[in-house]
């Protein structure tokens, strides 16, 4: 057991926040700062794990983390197509309204063009709504643009939430935000309403000692600027 620079300077700033902190808790503090401990709640398994990677890890291994899975994406919708017959276009604007892609086509086109940033003409204060209609198969044929073949992209589905992300490392962020809470080692060893990992609980076993407890102490008594919180716990 051994107290470097580092873990001392961490521990006098524990000392300074904390007055006349009680041994166990300063030797907690210690353990969560001198191995990989940073116990993460998972509260949809009331369980509590020794830190946020070894959750994930066993959540992954599990298949409680993510899914993968597949959408297909479509490419807009077309205003004109090949099944066109009749058309309905905004002499300002160029756009266009199909009689078979729109529900109401005639009271779409009077809407567009009363709204159209460049529509700039007017009667009696108001935006004129004036429009062409067309039936010839060239004109309607000019409006028509291709739509582009659906893909299929594989994306990942929370198992958590049920949310469709893009990637795991966004599942992964949205899983930290939203769903697990941080505590200290101190909150652990206190608390009884949460199961503890098996993993973890078996780290705080081989710690939590008397013997390494008291080893902790006597490394700690030499450094002189200890002496009164050690002084305090005897």
């Amino acid at each position: 057991m051994v107290l470097e620079e580092k873990l001392k300077k961490e521990l006098k700033e524990f000392f300074k926040q904390n007055k006349k902190p009680e041994l166990l808790a300063t030797y907690l503090f210690y353990l969560e700062h001198k191995y990989p401990i940073a116990p993460v709640l998972f509260p949809m398994e009331k369980k509590i794990y020794q830190n946020l990677g070894l959750l994930t890890e066993a959540l992954e291994k599990s298949g409680k983390l993510w899914r993968e899975t597949e959408i297909k994406v479509l490419f807009g919708k077309q205003s004109v197509n090949r099944e066109t017959k009749k058309i309905y276009i905004c002499p300002f604007s160029g756009k266009a309204f199909g009689n078979n892609t729109c529900l109401n086509p005639q009271d779409a086109i009077y809407d567009w063009v009363s709204k159209c940033p460049e529509n700039k003409e007017r009667a009696a204060g108001m935006k004129v709504k004036r429009f062409f209609v067309s039936e010839d198969p060239e004109v309607i044929a000019e409006y028509i643009e291709e739509r582009k073949e659906p893909i299929i992209k594989t994306v990942f589905s929370s198992a958590v939430s049920g949310k469709l992300f893009n990637s795991k490392k966004a599942v992964l962020d949205d899983f930290k935000a939203n769903f697990i809470k941080k505590m200290s080692l101190v909150e652990v060893q206190s608390q009884n309403r949460f199961e503890i990992d098996e993993d973890f609980l078996a780290v705080i076993k081989e710690h939590l000692s008397q013997e390494k407890v008291a080893q902790f102490v006597e490394d700690l008594s030499e450094d002189d600027s200890f002496e009164a919180s050690i002084a305090h716990w005897f």
